[in-house]
């Protein structure tokens, strides 16, 4: 007994030290933190080839792993964003990607959570980058009055961050966004990297744009949000990967039969409609088949995933839609197909 009591003495002992000694010990840790991650490059030591990094896999519905849509292309030494909803930013600055060089985001539509990540990716942007010409915005008609609009709103903000860091770090010419509206076909042609839009089926949001973008021989189409597109289908022939939204109709049902028992008419109705603009993971699987891409990648989840466990109930019978894999997307996930041809690569860079 007084053995037990002498070692339970020397543990509450060696507690206290460690708790009295909480704040240097935190401090040493938080600095070996700062240090390993402060400054980093994620393109640093990339090879050459088309990279593709989900930054945003989730949709409106909130879920605590996933932010709002957005997908990054790095190509070369060209960063390109495909929308940009609530969280990505923070996403990408955490995994530490140089938003200075960030040279467009591309919108596939304008529905909110596509473009509420804009303002801190527009800002993280303009500073890192010291960028003297506001960010550029290209996407369907409406993008001009979105970029004018943030810029407005952001008037004030930019005008302190100025005058606080003065106009060597934070350029007045290079805050805000501007929007340059495109139609269907060739929207970017630079450093060897192509972008077409492709028009698609998210009605009532007309229009609403996929986007394929093709580099030294590598090709991803990102469908953005969709129904049925012949047009998609037609512009993925081929791809390397092909990332796509999905929706599970069943899982949704779910959703829609608890509100209403709760008596959350309104939220339901929500639910109800939009199955009708969104594809089922099986409807994607056979979407692939027939355009022939080789990967198909599932992002804008819908409803919320808890965890992985669940994948094989969101996918339902997709992989009997489509002979490839099929990957559900993670926030954090990089895919990248090198130039010289060889295998898709993936990894988790969160």
């Amino acid at each position: 007994m007084k053995r037990r009591a002498v070692f339970a003495m020397v543990l509450a002992g060696l507690g206290l030290a460690a708790w009295a000694g909480r704040a240097p010990l935190g401090s040493m840790m938080m600095e070996r933190a700062i240090a390993s991650r402060a400054g980093q490059d994620l393109t640093a030591g990339l090879p050459d080839g088309l990279h593709v990094v989900l930054c945003g896999t989730g949709s409106p519905l909130p879920d605590p792993t996933r932010a709002e849509a957005c997908t990054l292309i790095i190509a070369g030494q060209t960063l390109l964003v495909f929308d940009a909803g609530d969280g990505a930013a923070r996403n990408l600055g955490r995994w530490g990607v140089p938003l200075g060089r960030v040279q467009a985001v591309f919108l596939t539509h304008l529905h909110s959570d596509h473009v509420e990540g804009l303002p801190p990716l527009a800002l993280q942007r303009w500073v890192g980058g010291a960028a003297t010409t506001p960010l550029p915005l290209i996407g369907p008609p409406g993008v001009e009055q979105l970029a004018a609009g943030y810029t407005m709103a952001f008037t004030a903000d930019a005008g302190w961050r100025t005058a606080h860091h003065g106009a060597a770090i934070a350029p007045p010419s290079g805050a805000g966004m501007s929007g340059r509206a495109v139609a269907p076909g060739l929207v970017w042609d630079q450093g060897g990297v192509k972008v077409t839009a492709i028009e698609v089926n998210h009605a009532p949001v007309v229009p609403a744009y996929g986007y394929r973008i093709d580099y030294k021989g590598r090709s991803v189409v990102i469908s953005g949000d969709t129904g049925a597109s012949a047009a998609l289908e037609q512009a993925a022939r081929g791809a390397d990967v092909l990332v796509h939204e999905a929706l599970q109709p069943r899982m949704v049902a779910m959703m829609t039969a608890a509100l209403e028992a709760r008596g959350r008419a309104n939220t339901a109705k929500i639910t109800r409609d939009i199955i009708d603009y969104h594809l089922s993971p099986e409807q994607a699987a056979a979407a692939a088949s027939r355009a022939g891409v080789k990967t198909l990648v599932l992002s804008h989840i819908v409803p919320p995933i808890p965890n992985p466990y669940f994948n094989a109930a969101f996918l339902g019978d997709a992989p009997n839609k489509y002979d490839g894999p099929i990957i559900v997307g993670r926030d954090g996930l990089m895919l990248s197909l090198p130039a010289d041809g060889g295998p898709l690569r993936e990894k988790m860079i969160n």
